[in-house]
């Protein structure tokens, strides 16, 4: 007799198609949706027997079994969990997005931490995706009769009394034909399965069996072997993170890196945090030794993975790392998290918001403790990642430079090493008014700048900043400490006694003659020229007045939609050296002399700022001229 078919209640086949070609992004997903469910029916009777005295829970008892048949392209999930009844199989397998599981945890109020997975009633129909057809047969806990549940898709179902010996479910999916664009062999190769079930369901709590073929000695036979099948556990059940920290040692945890593809280098610090308060949650973040080799390409996905009770939601989880921790990688598990309809989407709710706020403070602390216990690791860290820490104070205009200030090192003139802001502040003489900084590609090129020379003499700590990003990341930082930021560079360095102001006033007034006819020599490149007040043994110098500095027109200059920015240049020269004689005399006596001195004046001050010169031939033909 005919077994009547039935339709899917409520809902249409336009649903169940766009349920498993859209929601899911990845075919291999149905294996997990599947395992987790097989795992909640046997958390089901765990559950059932805290209260039921006639039931007892002897864990060794419940297992999932997968087992693949190439030759009838049948994958069939088998666990010995709580079963269905005839009515379960209708409310549950009969109504898409109808879940067994959400409301089992909603009748019992199960809150002791030994959460229920499957909250979301659509994984099961992910099968879907890979099956022409798919079977559950199923004998429910204290009951006496199984059922067979049959579909091949949206065209409805059937459920028609069968034979169980134990209690449980067990799936089969007849796998589909390979297309020309989706192979579907890939589901009953063993490697294949062994490699899902350990991406995504590793630390599922009940083992998950598989027989695998392996190569053993033959009996009564010296070195022949034979492939034989030997029932293995896939899963390693439980995970790192939910392990006593006191029990875990640094190769624990570089292993896990290293099984994770975290990256090929060694974790240069690694994190476990495990927090039991408004949100739930487990987390172990690695910080790396390197730079991954993609690290600022388009190719590069920031992330952690995201677990739900110890299964894979989400590879990377871009919304749990601020985009200046983007180097930091690891995993979170949490009990807590909202998911919509499949595991896959994820509501962007307060507690990830939550998970995401405490994950940040952790990382900045556990840097803050490198600087202030382990100075040397912290530099090889800002050595790698430095930069990005800098881009980080400067994005977003300047919103997250309040948790990234004490993390920022810069080489120092007077340490000749790398130092934090709060090391420079903490050295600074009573009397000095401002951070000072200058801008160069190297310390070797920055430490022969004449515009230091004043700084220097004071006695006065200099900053170096090598970095294109760096002098951007000041900018928006304004201050530290409630010190500001000064380039030595700068038009006002602060460090003029009255005195000093005096003479130089003086001799601007005596040389107005002289810079004014220089300044219009020079027309439009440069703004002004004037008497230096921060040159001591060299001739000549650029300075920038406002706000754009000559390092950020030159970085500004670099990029593709550049506005051809440029900085307010004003011509230093040094009245007190042999040079501003000569000038003095071609301008009372020779003024083509006085061209030809302030070309050359001006090209040099472009060499040493590392600027290009607009007219090689004719600074060369200038050199000439000289020399004759």
């Amino acid at each position: 007799m005919a077994v009547a078919k039935k339709e899917f209640q409520a809902e249409s086949k336009r649903l169940l198609e766009m349920m498993i070609n859209s929601i899911y992004t990845q075919k291999e997903i149905f294996l997990r949706e599947l395992i987790s469910n097989a795992s909640d029916a046997m958390d089901k009777i765990y559950y059932k027997a805290l209260t039921d005295d006639s039931l007892t829970f002897n864990k060794d008892s419940y297992y999932i079994k997968i087992s693949a048949d190439k030759e009838n392209r049948t994958l069939t999930i088998t666990d010995t969990g709580i079963g269905m009844t005839k009515e379960e199989l209708e409310s549950n397998l009969g109504t898409i997005a109808k879940s067994g599981s959400l409301a089992f945890k909603n009748e019992n109020e199960i809150k002791d931490g030994h959460d229920i997975i499957g909250q979301f009633g659509v994984g099961f129909y992910s099968a879907f995706m890979v099956a022409d057809n798919v079977t559950v047969i199923t004998k429910a806990l204290g009951s006496n009769e199984a059922y067979k549940w049959e579909s091949n898709g949206a065209d409805g179902y059937t459920i028609e009394p069968t034979e169980k010996d134990e209690i449980g479910t067990e799936i089969t999916i007849k796998v589909k034909d390979n297309t020309d664009d989706e192979s579907y062999d890939e589901f009953l190769e063993e490697y294949r399965l062994k490699a899902v079930i350990k991406k995504y369901s590793d630390f599922i709590r009940y083992p998950i069996k598989m027989d695998v073929k392996v190569s053993k000695p033959k009996e009564d036979a010296d070195n022949e072997f034979e492939e034989v099948e030997e029932e293995q556990t896939i899963n390693s059940m439980v995970p790192i993170w939910r392990k006593n920290k006191s029990e875990l040692t640094d190769e624990d945890y570089q292993n896990f890196y290293q099984e994770k593809h975290y990256g090929f280098d060694k974790p240069l610090k690694h994190i476990h945090i495990s927090v039991d308060g408004v949100v739930r949650y487990n987390s172990i973040l690695f910080i790396p030794e390197n730079m991954p080799f993609d690290y600022y390409s388009k190719e590069f996905e920031k992330g952690l993975e995201l677990y739900s009770s110890g299964v894979l939601i989400m590879e990377k989880c871009a919304d749990l790392l601020p985009d200046y921790f983007s180097f930091v990688k690891g995993m979170v598990d949490s009990e807590d998290l909202s998911l919509n309809i499949s595991r896959e989407m994820l509501q962007h709710d307060r507690q990830l918001k939550l998970i995401a706020k405490n994950i940040k403070n952790k990382i900045k602390s556990e840097l803050q403790g490198l600087i202030k216990n382990d100075r040397e690791k912290y530099e090889k860290f800002y050595e790698s990642f430095g930069r990005q820490l800098k881009y980080g104070v400067y994005s977003d205009f300047g919103a997250n430079k309040d948790d990234l200030k004490d993390l920022l090192m810069f080489y120092s003139s007077t340490e000749k090493k790398l130092v934090t802001l709060d090391d420079y502040v903490s050295r600074m003489p009573e009397d000095q008014k401002y951070i000072y900084y200058a801008t160069g590609e190297s310390n070797e090129r920055i430490e022969k700048l004449p515009q230091t020379e004043l700084v220097a003499d004071k006695g006065y700590e200099i900053l170096y900043f090598t970095e294109d990003i760096d002098e951007f990341a000041i900018k928006m930082l304004l201050n530290y400490k409630e010190k500001e930021f000064k380039s030595v560079s700068s038009g006002d360095l602060g460090l003029e006694s009255e005195e000093e102001k005096k003479e130089l006033e003086k001799d601007a007034t005596e040389n107005k003659e002289l810079f004014d006819h220089m300044k219009s020599l020079l027309s439009d490149k440069v703004k002004q020229v004037r008497a230096s007040k921060r040159l001591k043994s060299h001739p000549v110098c650029l300075t920038a007045d406002g706000e754009v500095t000559i390092e950020m027109e030159k970085v500004l200059q670099q990029m593709p939609d550049n506005q051809n920015v440029k900085a307010d240049k004003v011509l230093e020269i040094n009245v007190k050296h042999d040079v501003f004689n000569s000038l003095k005399d071609a301008f009372e006596s020779d003024k083509d002399k006085l061209s030809l001195y302030t070309n050359l004046l001006y090209n040099q001050a472009l060499l040493i700022e590392g600027l290009p010169i607009q007219d090689p031939v004719e600074f060369t033909n200038d050199v000439c001229k000289i020399m004759k």
